[in-house]
């Protein structure tokens, strides 16, 4: 089943002194994502310098701002074709098996701390039947455990400081999800999205695990619709997918983002029980 959805954000700023800035607010061009259609514009109209990450597709954007208000504005129209899968058959691979180029997502990183993590990631998830379902009951420790708190963390918080504070909001949710995953040896990653059924409506953090040779999508939040995410980015935490990263001395001004369905259905639906993954394999992964 595929749907359209429409999308943006706005972003405003005022620049105290010439800054250049780097965004990430671009939907990824994957081959699930279909028939994009998109706009992005500043204002005032600055020259810009593009990246396209090969394989995982981020696409960073990078402009330099003299001083004065800065909004950046972008707008998407694109369908999603979800992959979908009974999580039952999705099952962990491993450690000889994994590819080479999944490793990275096995390690610690700046805000995943799985290393100081393991024996409580071991005590309270290692007995339980590798695959799918052990992932989803990590989602569910963090569903009943942590405090969805907005003001309760800032952008330097890890996910051992999350564990300890049992608080924090999507990003520290998906980072607390990825480091128990790491811990476990199953590779997961960080996701940035613009999430259908998010309310209020905002930039969205979810993660992925490694499993069965595909990538599946995770939200410890439940705040969101699985096959209602639009990526735009993918990293090992938060630290390589900001939405926006300025260099120089700015005053970040309101955020706007939207995401609606083109078929008006609404924000809030039944959520899906199926396992949700909007990537296609690898090749050679071993996926079904």
């Amino acid at each position: 089943m595929t749907v359209r959805y429409k999308l943006g954000c706005e972003l405003s700023y005022q620049v105290i002194a010439p800054t250049v800035f780097i965004f990430n607010i671009e939907v990824a061009r994957l081959q699930r994502h279909q028939n994009l259609v998109e706009t992005l514009s500043f204002d005032p109209d600055l020259a810009r310098r593009s990246y396209t990450v090969p394989d995982v597709q981020n696409r960073y954007v990078s402009v330099a701002a003299e001083a004065g208000p800065l909004t950046v504005s972008y707008q998407a129209d694109v369908t999603l074709d979800v992959f979908r899968a009974d999580p039952a058959t999705i099952h962990e691979m491993p450690l000889t098996e994994l590819p080479l180029d999944i490793m990275p997502f096995l390690l610690p990183s700046r805000f995943v701390s799985s290393d100081r993590l393991a024996a409580f990631a071991y005590r309270e998830f290692g007995d339980l039947e590798p695959g799918h379902q052990r992932v989803t009951a990590i989602c569910n420790w963090l569903y009943d455990n942590l405090d969805y708190q907005r003001g309760s963390s800032d952008q330097f918080t890890t996910a051992d400081e999350s564990l300890i504070m049992r608080a924090g909001v999507c990003r520290d949710f998906a980072h607390l999800g990825i480091a128990f995953c790491r811990a476990l040896n199953i590779p997961a990653r960080f996701v940035s999205c613009y999430a259908h059924g998010l309310q209020p409506s905002d930039f969205h953090a979810v993660f992925e695990a490694y499993l069965g040779g595909r990538w599946w999508l995770f939200d410890g939040t439940r705040q969101a619709n699985l096959d209602g995410l639009i990526r735009i980015g993918v990293g090992r935490d938060a630290a390589e997918i900001a939405f926006a990263s300025p260099f120089g001395q700015i005053e970040a001004g309101p955020i706007s983002i939207t995401i609606e369905r083109e078929d008006g259905a609404p924000d809030v639906e039944e959520r899906t029980t199926d396992a949700i993954s909007t990537e296609e394999p690898a090749p050679n992964a071993g996926a079904n």
